[in-house]
């Protein structure tokens, strides 16, 4: 990858004319549009990187009634707890230390939601690992495993208990699940990664077609600089974490609802996305399909 250009992963992927890596006016989260007044948002992966430097602090300042933290360690989850209270003083917040892979951890969390608040309104999945590196040969079969526990299995058991909370299933609700470009590539040395997160991505597309009141969209964050960021990807330009959570934001709006089931990148503009609507909705785009003409018709 040494003789790309540093703008290879925004450009190469530009599904829209006009693309950002920082937050712009459309995604500012304080947008009074952009309100989140009054619901209950659930962020998984809170306590480092995009959850707690972009998505946490986004729903902050959109004005949520309450932001439940999850993450595996509490510590830094109080951390992250302190600079939200900075940004909105008014923010109901929450810390449940969580293993998302596991059933009975996961049953604990929309406990404790339900003990607090009733039921949560916005879900943004955003916990993942990125274990195993190299081809497949090279690989530990434990270890690329794990990749599919939290990424794959932990989608499933926080979508199911998210739904399955809901005081009834046409209440409507948000999914916001991260993904990964590299869901929709071929890169041999991170498979179990790149997998697992495009089975993640799959489930939420079957999400849409079960449960119409959900919306369910998957985001790429762009690259950013975070620890889980493979030292190949070093020298390209980063996306910011304030564009991720902004854009996050923005899914959770009435403008966004058309996109359920589909996956889109944070780069992209949500107004382009929006003026696209008809086409992207009549087109079938942005979802996964075997790309080729298929139907015995053509050979009749």
């Amino acid at each position: 990858m040494e003789n790309l250009p540093k703008d290879h992963f925004v450009t190469s992927l530009q599904f829209t004319k006009n693309v950002y890596q920082d937050v712009y006016p459309s995604i500012e989260p304080t947008r009074p549009e952009l309100s989140v007044a009054g619901k209950v948002v659930i962020v998984t992966g809170a306590s480092r990187g995009i959850g707690a430097r972009g998505i946490a602090p986004a729903f902050a300042k959109a004005g949520a009634k309450a932001i439940v933290l999850v993450a595996t360690n509490a510590a830094k989850l109080a951390t992250v707890e302190a600079r939200l209270k900075a940004i909105n003083p008014n923010v109901q917040l929450l810390s449940v230390a969580t293993n998302i892979a596991d059933e009975a951890s996961v049953a604990n969390l929309f406990a404790t939601v339900k003990a607090n608040f009733g039921h949560a309104d916005i879900l943004i999945h955003n916990a993942a690992v990125s274990n195993g590196a190299g081809v497949i040969h090279e690989q530990d079969v434990d270890t690329w495993w794990s990749n599919f526990e939290v990424n794959t299995k932990g989608t499933f058991l926080l979508a199911k208990s998210f739904i399955t909370a809901l005081p009834t299933l046409d209440t409507p609700a948000t999914l916001v699940n991260v993904t990964t470009a590299g869901a929709w590539l071929v890169i041999p040395f991170m498979a179990g990664y790149s997998t697992s997160k495009l089975a993640s991505q799959q489930l939420l597309a079957h999400f849409a077609a079960a449960y119409p009141s959900l919306t369910t969209i998957s985001l790429h964050p762009g690259l950013v600089d975070t620890d889980m960021t493979d030292p190949a990807f070093e020298r390209f330009n980063k996306d910011t974490p304030e564009l991720v959570g902004g854009v996050a934001v923005w899914l959770t709006s009435e403008k966004a609802k058309f996109l359920s089931g589909r996956a889109i990148a944070a780069q992209w503009s949500v107004d382009d996305l929006v003026e696209r609507e008809k086409e992207i909705v009549e087109g079938g785009l942005l979802q996964m399909a075997l790309n080729g003409k298929l139907g015995k018709e053509q050979f009749q």
